[in-house]
């Protein structure tokens, strides 16, 4: 992780306060969600929280992955980004059951935001540890934040292996008629504040 925090860049245009502020308001439309099945109000006067931004809500459990989902097109408000994807990683992320009230206190919160994404012509210019990777083939989709491929000990054609695995398509299917795109992101959850 450290490896990581040294090459990460901050996008630099959230204060610390807006970043409590979509921390607290993904914590708590999940907690409304548990409640009453309803969701927050939708509605934020910051202009920094109002910009069209994507990115990722990723819940941990004692330190371990418990639901991780991202919307990456720039078409929604970051604070309602935010706000959908906090509901989507804790009850929908197909990999883990939903979050029960009772565990909720031991779920730590972390966001992505993510910049916008430049495609580029060569996996020379993926940048491990700074650069996420999206990679598209036909009509399919798939994308890695940053941490990952620094977490899983993957080079550069691994990664793209795994996004193509992680599409239902076969090893090195990237090298044929595909786009990759990076984009950076600024990350920042619970306990740094």
């Amino acid at each position: 992780m450290n490896r990581f925090k040294s090459q990460q860049r901050t996008l630099g245009w959230l204060s610390d306060s807006h970043k409590q502020i979509l921390l607290t308001l993904a914590r708590k439309a999940i907690q409304q969600f548990l409640v009453d099945e309803s969701l927050p109000p939708a509605k934020h006067s910051d202009q920094a929280l109002n910009r069209r931004q994507g990115a990722f809500v990723t819940l941990f459990k004692e330190g371990k992955l418990r639901g991780c989902v991202g919307h990456i097109k720039d078409d929604l408000p970051l604070y309602e980004v935010v706000g959908l994807m906090a509901l989507q990683s804790a009850f929908n992320d197909q990999r883990f059951p939903s979050v029960t009230t009772d565990e909720l206190p031991q779920i730590e919160i972390e966001i992505s935001i993510l910049s916008p994404f430049s495609k580029i012509k060569r996996i020379e210019e993926i940048e491990l540890g700074r650069d996420g990777v999206s990679l598209t083939i036909g009509d399919h989709r798939a994308v890695f934040l940053p941490q990952v491929p620094l977490k899983m000990g993957w080079d550069k054609e691994q990664v793209l292996d795994r996004l193509a695995d992680k599409m239902g398509l076969p090893e090195k299917s990237w090298k044929r008629k595909s786009k990759v795109f990076i984009f950076q992101t600024e990350i920042f959850k619970e306990s740094d504040y």
